[in-house]
């Protein structure tokens, strides 16, 4: 069984220049990921997909393997996962070289461990995939729209006021990493095929970093889970 770990980090981060290596707590975002992969020792291989020279020294100087750049066409904005999935098998089929199993990590994840892949690989045996969720705070049931005076109006008139306790809880992606299964990919043509299983994680291990806010709120995250 050979597994490898894609890394998906493009350059040209807008609302936070060059996320992707910007430094966090010490060590460039990217790094998380790639300490993550390689410390599970799942991993055939650990590369990262990039279009960007910078993000591929950076990658190279904390362990991963930049076999070849991303081509425009996977750098865009309207590309899919699955699309730079779909190119680095590509790349790497020319090179010889076929996998049995597909780990697709993210690059902003300082909350991932090393363990966290393992029990989640281990968790999958018998499943096609497995990605992590987080149970949303509240029931989405409770959810509120506002009109365009700011005046409120419940989106779930029926639910708005049920028990928590009597609503099934939500879950929602977490967008920290994927396994599947190479061939279901294809099938599916996509990350989550029909049988692909949750990983549930605390909310405080997770957070979306795509403004200045989300990073200091990250960083308080860390802080708190690693006792600095």
């Amino acid at each position: 069984m050979s597994i490898i770990a894609i890394i998906t980090a493009r350059g040209g981060s807008k609302r936070i220049p060059k996320k992707n290596i910007k430094e966090f707590m010490g060590k460039p975002m990217l790094a998380y990921a790639i300490d993550a992969a390689l410390n599970s020792n799942l991993f055939d291989e650990v590369m990262v997909s990039t279009d960007d020279n910078e993000i591929a020294l950076t990658a190279k100087k904390y362990g991963a393997s930049v076999p070849f750049k991303r081509s425009d066409k996977t750098s865009s904005d309207f590309a899919t996962t699955f699309d730079v999935i779909d190119e680095v098998v590509g790349e790497y089929k020319k090179l010889g070289k076929s996998f049995d199993t597909i780990c697709c990590i993210y690059p902003c994840v300082p909350f991932l461990k090393a363990q966290t892949l393992k029990d989640a690989y281990k968790k999958m045996s018998g499943h096609d995939a497995i990605m992590p969720v987080c149970k949303f705070s509240v029931p989405i049931e409770w959810a509120l729209n506002l009109d365009k005076d700011g005046v409120i109006h419940m989106a779930d008139k029926e639910k708005c006021n049920m028990r928590s306790q009597d609503l099934t809880p939500k879950y929602f992606d977490v967008g920290m990493f994927y396994f599947c299964k190479a061939d279901k990919i294809y099938e599916n043509r996509s990350m989550w095929p029909n049988d692909t299983l949750s990983y549930v994680i605390d909310e405080l291990e997770c957070q979306d970093i795509d403004t200045i806010e989300d990073w200091k709120m990250a960083e308080l995250k860390y802080k708190v889970l690693n006792n600095v």
